[in-house]
């Protein structure tokens, strides 16, 4: 009973004395485990509830939700930004070492104000998943997916508990940038094969996302080296830590569906395409419907390429799974 009590008394004492007094009574802000809570529903939806349900139901056309969806999501993703910016970075803020500003100053509260939207946003990216849910994408609901999407919340809970802004806001900074080119381009390929023959740069958003990590990582871990500004050095753990893990999650992902996609595509073009490590089958036009091969083209070329045939909500899922994340993040 002893050692309940201290436990109790310790957490007691972090969540009470020791967090940030202007965010303690903030939506969901009070203990960990309401957004613990969310998370863990989410995953379990995703991956159980949710296909259960759609077992014996057609897929959803969703195809003018995608594009309201992801414009509304760019729109979101930009004002976060402009916080970010106006409010800190561009501001005053040191690249090199930024305490938090625990004022009640209109520009500290503006940082702490954005810092809890930023939080936010990554509940309303679980739509994401389940927008794959419910048009019975399962293949696109990967680990790397859930993992990502899951566990954001809780771990921006904690920044907005303790830091809502400093230096570690510099992570939100970048993200909210990704996610703006990252829905943007969503937006786009949910538009369909018209538009997506435009999104040449579809395999760059994971680039992006990786130099993003690479950018945090640097920026978080030069605290261990000189932390002249006496930044809480466990969130520069914390947040550095964060950025290694999705990094390599990140690059396994890209090397799977780009590069050992791109050789597989080389030996069997037209049977099957790698995407993230599973393989999706591709219609074949010059195949007909009764199995056997169809008429040439009039003009030649073959007809084995993926959107032709797919339809736009097919097209749309396999743009943006490549692209991914997934994870955004993001």
């Amino acid at each position: 009973m002893e050692l309940i009590t201290n436990v109790h008394q310790g957490w007691r004492y972090l969540m009470d004395e020791l967090s940030d007094p202007r965010t303690r009574d903030w939506p969901l802000m009070s203990s960990p485990f309401p957004t613990i809570g969310i998370s863990l529903c989410y995953a379990y939806f995703v991956k159980v509830l949710g296909p259960k349900l759609m077992e014996n139901r057609k897929p959803f056309e969703l195809r003018k939700v995608l594009i309201v969806y992801n414009f509304l999501q760019v729109l979101f993703s930009t004002w976060l930004f402009y916080e970010a910016c106006v409010s800190g970075w561009l501001a005053g803020y040191s690249l090199r070492c930024q305490p938090v500003d625990y004022s009640r100053s209109p520009m500290a509260m503006r940082m702490a104000s954005g810092c809890w939207w930023y939080y936010f946003s990554k509940f309303t990216e679980f739509f994401d998943t389940i927008f794959f849910v419910m048009r019975k994408r399962y293949d696109q609901v990967s680990t790397l997916h859930v993992i990502h999407h899951g566990i954001m919340p809780a771990s921006v809970w904690w920044g907005v508990k303790f830091t809502p802004g400093g230096h570690s806001s510099f992570f939100g900074l970048l993200n909210t940038l990704v996610h703006i080119v990252m829905y943007t381009y969503y937006m786009l390929a949910a538009m369909g094969p018209k538009v997506q023959k435009y999104l040449w740069w579809k395999k760059y958003l994971t680039v992006f996302q990786m130099v993003q990590f690479i950018l945090v990582m640097g920026h978080a871990f030069q605290l261990l080296i000189w932390n002249e500004c006496n930044y809480p050095i466990a969130f520069a753990y914390f947040i550095g830590a964060h950025a290694v893990m999705f990094y390599f999650l990140f690059s396994n992902f890209y090397k799977q569906a780009y590069t050992v996609r791109k050789q597989a595509k080389k030996e069997k073009a037209d049977q099957m395409a790698l995407t993230n490590g599973n393989l999706e089958s591709v219609p074949n036009k010059n195949i007909g419907a009764n199995g056997h091969a169809a008429a040439p083209h009039s003009n030649g070329k073959p007809d084995f390429y993926q959107t032709i045939d797919k339809t736009m909500e097919d097209s749309y899922s396999t743009t943006r799974h490549r692209a991914f994340v997934g994870f955004g993040s993001n």
